[in-house]
């Protein structure tokens, strides 16, 4: 599911930004949907909101070592929900890597190509961006509401058999200390 998940966001992100770049010209935005959504060509050298910029060196050793992690960590993954999130941030993180060693000015200096644009308050981003965007949350939610990669949820397994004994059941307060 992982690599399914990364492939699709991966072809998806370098397919439209080729389309991007063939169709689009820089500061000549296209509305699509009056000044809500604009399809605008932008080059990126730092990250998201632009901040960073020139320092592009510095988001591609980020993005390497964000792929290595989720790469690492795949071996121990059990569940559906992670692999879908750890999907999308491998394949966010692919697509912006790709751009940032194989575009102008250079190799490991790229820049990532945004387009997607809505109103003009919002920063410009692209497929990936939005990928990554998404598996943040998915990362928020699934943490919060004690979900595990290794597909257990709530307390996890390896703490529980620790802290199973005979006495425990038999004390409520066995781990509250401040009563004591």
């Amino acid at each position: 599911m992982l690599l399914a998940v990364a492939v699709f966001v991966l072809v998806a992100d370098a397919i439209t930004k080729a389309l991007v770049v063939a169709h689009l010209r820089p500061g000549e935005p296209v509305h699509v949907l009056d000044n809500i959504l604009m399809l605008d060509l932008l080059r990126n050298s730092g990250a998201a909101f632009s901040v960073g910029t020139g320092n592009t060196i510095i988001f591609t050793a980020i993005a390497v070592a964000v792929i290595i992690y989720i790469i690492r960590t795949a071996r121990n993954l059990r569940s559906i929900g992670w692999a879908v999130t750890m999907g999308l941030l491998l394949g966010g993180a692919m697509g912006n890597l790709a751009d940032r060693l194989f575009r102008a000015p250079g190799v490991f200096r790229g820049d990532v190509v945004d387009w997607i644009e809505l109103t003009r308050y919002w920063p410009v981003f692209n497929v990936a961006d939005s990928a990554i965007v998404c598996g943040g949350i998915l990362t928020v939610l699934l943490a919060t509401f004690g979900y595990h990669l290794d597909g257990t949820r709530g307390q996890h397994a390896a703490t529980s058999d620790t802290s199973d004994t005979s006495d425990s059941a038999d004390s409520p307060d066995v781990g509250n200390t401040a009563d004591r």
